[in-house]
C-alpha cells in the first residue's frame, strides 16, 4: 500500500516539548494489519485521511507512560502520520497536588463522591492556565483526552481550530457537582466522544461513541512461542504447577484487587489454582503505591498468591503471564472500558469480568466470555472455566474474532478521521 512517509522511517510524536520515537516496523505499521482486516479496509482508512489532508492533529492527554490512554497514544499517533496526516502529541504536566486533584475528580467522576472544594478548583485552574500557556496546540485539529486538561479550550482555542473532547471513563454514576465543574468548558468543544452510550451526560454538544482499541502487533500482544513463555515465567518466578487465575490492571480501588483476593479465596478452597496479581501504576496517578500497600497487608496469609509490581516497559512480561493463564479476571467495580479484557481476548484466554462501563462491548456473556457482579459470582464462574475446557476454548475462539472485528487501532483510526472529516466539512 502507498504511505505518506518511507516505511522504515522512525515517527517521531512530539510529547511535551520533548520526542518520543515510536518506531515504525519494516513496511510500516499499516501494512502488518492487511492480513488481519483486509485491504478494503485500509484502503477506506486512506480515503478518509485524503479528506484531512494539509490539516494537523494535536492530541493532548496527561501521562506518556501508564494506563491504557497512553497505550493508544503510543501507536495511534503513529499511524495517523502514516496515513499523511501531521499528528503530534502533548503531555500536559501537573504537580502532586494537581494529580492529587484530579484522582478525587476520577474517583467522583465515576460515582465515589469526595467533596469538591474551593482551594481543589484553584488547583485546577491554576495547573490549567499554566499549561495552556506552554503546550503546542497550534494544530488546528485538537483532540483531548479524559478530565484533568478538559479546560485548557477556556485559554487557548483559536479561531479556525476545531476542538473535540474525548472521555475514557464511565460516567454514568457521576458526582453532579464535579461534572458542573467540568461542563462548562465541555460545553465549548466542538463535539465529545465516549465509549459507551450509558456514559453520555446531558450536553449542548454533539457526542459521538467511539470505544477504544488495541494493537495487535505491540508487545503486550504479539505472538509470543512457548519458549519465551517460558523463559519470561520462569524469569518472574512464577508458579506454573496450578492453573492461573490472573487479573492484570493498575493498582486502583476501582479495579477491586481486594475483592479479586476474596474471590480467589473461595476459588481456592474447591479447586487449586495460583493468584496472579500483577500491574503498575500511571504518572497521573498518585494513590498506587497506597492501594498496592493495601492489597499486600489483604493478600498476607492467603495461599497461593503472587503479587507482581511491574514497572514501565513490561509489556512482554504481561503477554506472557496473560497467555500462561488459564483465566484471565477483569473485576472492576467502575470502568471506562478495559484494554486489558480485549488484550486477554484477543490472546484467545477465558475472561471473567465485571459487568460494568465497556466491560459488556467486549465480554459477550457465554459467547466471547464470562459476566459477573460479585464475589461469589467471580469464584462461580472462574471454577466453571476451570472445569470445562472446551468452554475454555470456543469462548476464547469467539473472543478473538470479535476483538479482531471490533476492537483493533485501523477502527479507532477510522473513527477519529471520520469525526474530524465531519467538523472540516
Amino acid at each position: 500500500m502507498s504511505t505518506a512517509r518511507d516505511p522504515g522511517t522512525a515517527y517521531a510524536a512530539t510529547i511535551g516539548g520533548g520526542l518520543a520515537a515510536s518506531s515504525a516496523p519494516s513496511g510500516g505499521w499499516l501494512e502488518r494489519y492487511e492480513h488481519l482486516v483486509g485491504a478494503r479496509t485500509l484502503r477506506a482508512l486512506e480515503a478518509l485521511a485524503r479528506k484531512l489532508k494539509g490539516h494537523r492533529i494535536v492530541m493532548v492527554n496527561t501521562t506518556k507512560t501508564g494506563g491504557g490512554v497512553a497505550e493508544i497514544l503510543h501507536r495511534v499517533v503513529v499511524i495517523l502520520n502514516e496515513l499523511g496526516i501531521a499528528t503530534t502529541w502533548e503531555v500536559m504536566e501537573g504537580d502532586d497536588h494537581f494529580f492529587g486533584v484530579t484522582k478525587k475528580m476520577h474517583n467522583a467522576l465515576h460515582g465515589h463522591s469526595q467533596p469538591l472544594t474551593d482551594e481543589d478548583r484553584e488547583i485546577y485552574r491554576e495547573r490549567t492556565r499554566i499549561e495552556a500557556e506552554r503546550l503546542a496546540l497550534d494544530g488546528d485539529l485538537i483532540l483531548i483526552h479524559d478530565p484533568q486538561p478538559a479546560s485548557l479550550i477556556e485559554h487557548r482555542r483559536e479561531p479556525g481550530q476545531r476542538w473535540v473532547w474525548r472521555c475514557h471513563i464511565d460516567l454514568s454514576r457521576r458526582d453532579e457537582a464535579y461534572w458542573e465543574f467540568l461542563k462548562p468548558a465541555v460545553s465549548r468543544y466542538d463535539t465529545a466522544i465516549f465509549s459507551h452510550i450509558e456514559f453520555v451526560p446531558p450536553l449542548t454538544v454533539p457526542a459521538v461513541l467511539v470505544p477504544p482499541s488495541i494493537d495487535p502487533f505491540a508487545d503486550k500482544n504479539r505472538d509470543l512461542t512457548e519458549e519465551e513463555i517460558e523463559s519470561i515465567v520462569e524469569r518472574l518466578g512464577l508458579d506454573a504447577t496450578s492453573p492461573w487465575i490472573t487479573q492484570i490492571s493498575r493498582f486502583d480501588r476501582i479495579k477491586d484487587p481486594v475483592g479479586v483476593l476474596e474471590a480467589f479465596k473461595l476459588v481456592r478452597a474447591r479447586r487449586p489454582s495460583h493468584l496472579v496479581l500483577a500491574g503498575g501504576g500511571a504518572s497521573d496517578d498518585p494513590e498506587g503505591a497506597e492501594v498496592l500497600a493495601e492489597v499486600r497487608a489483604k493478600a498476607k496469609g492467603v495461599r497461593d498468591v503472587t503479587i507482581l509490581e511491574l514497572p514501565p516497559q513490561s509489556d512482554v512480561e504481561i503477554n506472557a503471564i496473560q497467555r500462561a493463564s488459564t483465566v484471565v479476571l477483569q473485576k472492576s467495580l467502575r470502568e471506562g472500558f478495559a484494554l486489558t479484557v480485549s488484550e486477554a481476548l484477543w490472546k484467545r484466554r477465558a475472561v471473567v469480568a465485571s459487568a460494568v462501563g465497556g466491560i459488556p462491548l467486549q465480554v459477550l456473556h457465554e459467547r466471547t466470555g464470562l459476566l459477573v457482579r460479585s464475589i461469589e459470582g467471580t469464584a462461580f464462574q472462574t471454577i466453571r472455566f476451570l472445569d470445562n475446557p472446551d468452554l475454555r476454548r470456543d469462548l476464547g475462539t469467539e473472543g478473538h474474532i470479535h476483538v479482531r472485528d471490533n476492537f483493533l487501532h485501523t477502527r479507532e483510526v477510522r473513527d477519529y478521521l471520520a469525526v474530524f472529516a465531519r467538523l472540516l466539512r
